[in-house]
């Protein structure tokens, strides 16, 4: 009995890294030091070790082309078509990162060239990575509209404009500020501070914190009273 050899198949992961800034959502992408696609834009990725799981990997190679580390992060997808890498054989398992642009601006290392994007304005990707993003993209909207976990971008005060702000670029339309406004407040899952953000305007706005009881009793449904994807038009 003819017996089959064991395939020798390598395992990567790819790290999606979504950031916000107050106005736009950005990626997070490096310049690739290596050939092929030598200097062409990545995103973060690196092999799985023989001695640790796909998830510690993760962390890992975030950590050491980027220098972040205590982001929200988790698995996406297995991407592992015969020929989307063209050195070897390799299965990727995507992973995606929220993180709020402002506090990690000083860990972010930039010995890999690591660089920010307006979601808008991402370059072209090697191998499969566009595929990547736009998979990753279509998971934070829908966790957008079930899971309050999106409040990983914001700072941990914010305005309802900044609110507005996230959702507008993470669905990509412009939403009637006043209705979107009442749906999120009627959530009961911000607290309002007596400080106010004074930069926009002389009137300001109200910061907000997010209620982290009712955000752990809530965790899939407070923001299906806000958005859905199929109900975008109504908003």
């Amino acid at each position: 009995m003819k017996i089959n050899k064991t395939p020798k198949i390598a395992v990567a992961i790819d790290c999606i890294v979504f950031g916000f800034d107050g106005t736009d959502l950005k990626l997070l992408l490096i310049q690739r030091g290596f050939t092929p696609e030598l200097h062409k834009w990545s995103l973060m990725g690196g092999y799985v070790n023989e001695d640790e799981g796909v998830d510690a990997a993760a962390t890992r190679i975030l950590h050491s082309l980027t220098g972040l580390s205590g982001v929200y992060l988790e698995q996406l997808a297995a991407f592992g078509e015969v020929q989307r890498d063209t050195t070897e054989r390799t299965i990727s398992i995507a992973y995606f990162a929220l993180i709020d642009i402002a506090m990690y601006k000083q860990q972010l290392s930039t010995h890999y060239h690591a660089e920010w994007f307006p979601i808008q304005k991402v370059p072209k990707l090697i191998f499969d990575h566009d595929m990547m993003v736009e998979q990753a993209k279509k998971r934070l909207q829908y966790k957008a509209a079930l899971h309050p976990v999106v409040f990983e971008l914001l700072p941990e005060k914010f305005t309802l404009p900044q609110i507005q702000s996230m959702y507008d670029a993470i669905y990509e339309v412009n939403f009637d500020k006043r209705n979107f406004s009442r749906k999120l407040l009627s959530t009961g899952l911000l607290i309002k501070l007596d400080e106010k953000d004074k930069l926009g305007s002389k009137k300001g706005a109200f910061y907000y914190t997010l209620d982290k009881a009712k955000y752990n009793d809530n965790l899939y449904k407070i923001f299906s009273l806000i958005i859905t994807p199929e109900h975008l038009q109504f908003l």
